[in-house]
């Protein structure tokens, strides 16, 4: 049976020596002295004494698939690819001034494809250590987003986490507001835009977590939480309340509630009242006329009767609906 050629290297002395496979890298001893190594990390030493091996390995490199990750938010919410947990960083390089990264297959073939990243939180099944993940939501480029692990259920996507002692300012722009800031392992939120592209895959429910002045931590679910595109205001929709916390968001009051109304900043008033909402009150959120919850704010963060202006920190994740 022929056997199948092999790449071959003249050593010294003129002797024509296999170049060992992937299954033998054992050193070989050729006339003369020549020796290829058995570790990989002087592979280049051998490489350049053979030039043969040079071209070979010169086409391999080439041929590597690189997988380039459009990372959009990173550069805007800080955040350090070391701190990403579902891409292996070896060789991982940050292109200058843009929020992409570049990673050579070769290098890692653990790594993804596009196509099987998580379309959010709840997908992420391997893992049940919370922090920072890449998440590519149906019809939309790679973001970057906090994952909430640590239950023994699906995992939550963070829309949006606040201290009272916040350093990030919350009396931002709609534009700002669009595409997300703050820092993805501190406090953030994560973009309307993006929030909109991940609630339209699936049927939702959201938690608002609130810790009051003391620091007791309670919660308000609604079972169902949808956002209208940007032509439509960002305008929220929430189901049925649960929960501890009390239901501030769907009150009846028409000058307090907060479901069914459009997403207002300083620059873009979409509120029922008068003035403008959002600019008195230093925060996009949905106004009516004006709230009865307002947690994009620097230190004064308000839950209903529950914390009034003296809440210590806030949250809002989001995750498939159970009952779906």
């Amino acid at each position: 049976r022929a056997r199948a050629a092999v790449p071959v290297c003249a050593g010294r002395g003129g002797r024509v020596v296999p170049f060992p496979g992937r299954g033998n890298w054992e050193s070989r001893l050729l006339k003369g002295g020549f020796v290829f190594p058995a570790s990989r990390r002087l592979f280049p030493f051998a490489a350049a004494r053979c030039p043969r091996l040079l071209f070979l390995t010169s086409l391999l490199a080439l041929s590597a698939p690189v997988l380039t990750l459009e990372i959009h938010n990173l550069n805007i919410l800080q955040g350090p690819t070391h701190a990403i947990r579902n891409i292996h960083l070896k060789d991982l390089k940050a292109d200058q001034g843009k929020a992409s990264l570049r990673h050579s297959r070769a290098s890692d073939p653990e790594l993804p494809e596009a196509h099987v990243w998580p379309k959010d939180c709840s997908e992420i099944t391997w893992n049940r250590i919370s922090g920072v993940f890449v998440i590519q939501p149906t019809g939309l480029h790679q973001i970057v987003v906090y994952c909430d692990l640590n239950s023994t259920s699906e995992g939550w996507t963070v829309l949006q986490r606040n201290r009272r002692d916040t350093q990030i300012t919350w009396a931002e722009s709609w534009s700002t507001y669009k595409y997300g800031f703050g820092n993805v392992q501190d406090d953030y939120w994560l973009g309307t835009e993006y929030i909109y592209w991940i609630a339209k895959q699936k049927v939702y429910q959201v938690r608002f977590v609130i810790h009051d002045s003391s620091g007791t931590m309670k919660y308000a679910d609604y079972n169902l939480f949808g956002m209208e595109d940007e032509s439509n205001g960002y305008r929220l929709r929430l189901g049925s309340y649960t929960g501890t916390a009390g239901d501030a968001m769907t009150s009846n009051n028409p000058t307090s509630v907060h479901d069914n109304m459009k997403f207002s900043t300083k620059d873009m008033d979409q509120d029922i009242y008068s003035g403008n909402c959002a600019s008195s009150y230093d925060g996009g959120w949905w106004y009516s006329a004006c709230y009865s919850v307002r947690l994009n704010v620097k230190g004064s963060i308000t839950w209903g009767s529950f914390c009034s202006g003296n809440c210590q920190a806030s949250a809002i994740l989001i995750k498939p609906a159970s009952y779906c």
